[in-house]
């Protein structure tokens, strides 16, 4: 497949995707970040760079965010609904929101992929702290809600780099080859009266009501290797050395905040995409993006060397796509992708262009 650049309403061209272009199923990766319901306008200064993100009558307009409320959820409905059949079996679904309206965006997610296909609610801090004068907490944050289509979906489980300080209060000790360390029990709570976890070792029992992690011949072979510290009262614990755990598993609070200067309103940080899309697709995988905004998920999208599909209906977001795809990719040309300009309704346009196609 050929990346996809669509300018136009997003149902009709989610539905164009679906029923004309044969796309149900085919998709292992969406991630949207649609308006957040704020009631304002976000607009560009002219020369395509942030000129506010609130109401105002300055600039260019780059998309409006007027719907709230019930009209707001359906409208999400109705194009979830259309990415849901989208997807393949394996896919992932990731939508960035606004933590006011999340919640009830999040119900509205169970009734289509089901509850029980919900995986995550992820805290994305966004700005550093503010001080603005009000009744309650500053908000510094907003949250990602990702659900899958079914039991199986891509995994490659993200993991971090530790830092100094990190490393430091986790392995506070220190061998005598200058090597960072701690100890973890080598019991586990439970306790079992036969098999390999309840035998003794070294003249030894668990502890009442535990069982050894492992069988006594894998605790004799650790011991052998010297990874077995004992206390001076005689408690065994195994050793777990820093530099064999230099990177840590992601969890669900993540710190990627907004680019200090945007060029497009609502712009996302490029890390946080990119671990998105590392996590939830494959090479050549198809990534989808329907409120593509800037393009930063295609840009990254291609990075990573998986096909994309990017809709937009704003001249403006088409125009900041177009250019960043370029600029950021080399070698990247309006050849280099299809570009279709949806102008009617989905019927009619969908016909049209699927007669175009063959």
């Amino acid at each position: 497949m050929k990346n996809l650049l669509i300018q136009g309403n997003n149902l009709d061209a989610l539905i164009f995707l679906r029923d004309k272009r044969g796309m149900a199923g085919k998709i292992d990766l969406v991630y949207i970040d649609p308006p957040f319901a704020t009631g304002g306008e976000f607009r560009t200064d002219g020369n395509g760079r942030v000129a506010t993100i609130s109401s105002s009558a300055k600039g260019i307009v780059a998309y409006s965010d007027k719907l709230k409320g019930a009209d707001f959820i359906e409208f999400l409905r109705e194009r979830i609904t259309v990415i849901y059949d989208l997807l393949s079996d394996r896919g992932s679904f990731y939508l960035h929101i606004d933590y006011k309206i999340g919640h009830y965006v999040k119900v509205m997610l169970d009734g289509i992929f089901g509850i029980e296909y919900f995986r995550n609610d992820i805290t994305r801090i966004k700005c550093n702290p503010k001080n603005f004068a009000r009744v309650g907490y500053g908000n510094i944050k907003d949250m990602i809600l990702f659900y899958t289509k079914g039991k199986n979906p891509i995994w490659h489980e993200p993991r971090i780099s530790m830092s100094e300080e990190e490393m430091s209060k986790l392995y506070s000790k220190v061998d005598k080859n200058g090597r960072r360390y701690t100890t973890v029990p080598i019991h586990a709570p439970g306790e079992t009266k036969d098999g390999l976890s309840s035998q003794k070792f070294k003249e030894m029992y668990p502890p009442p009501g535990r069982h050894w992690r492992c069988s006594v011949e894998e605790l004799e072979e650790l011991d052998r290797q010297g990874l077995i510290e004992w206390s001076s009262k005689g408690n065994p614990r195994k050793i777990n050395y820093a530099d064999e755990h230099l990177t840590k598993k992601l969890q669900d609070v993540w710190t990627f905040k907004d680019p200090m200067n945007p060029i497009y309103p609502t712009e996302k940080n490029h890390e946080m995409l990119r671990t998105i899309i590392k996590a939830s697709s494959d090479e050549n995988s198809i990534v989808m993006d329907c409120f593509a905004g800037s393009g930063g998920t295609l840009v990254e999208a291609n990075r990573l060397n998986r096909k994309w599909i990017g809709v937009d209906q704003s001249e403006t977001a088409i125009t900041t796509i177009r250019k960043n795809l370029t600029e950021n990719i080399p070698f990247m040309c309006d050849d280099s992708y299809d570009f279709v300009c949806l102008k009617e309704s989905a019927l009619v346009t969908a016909a049209r262009m699927g007669s175009d196609s063959t």
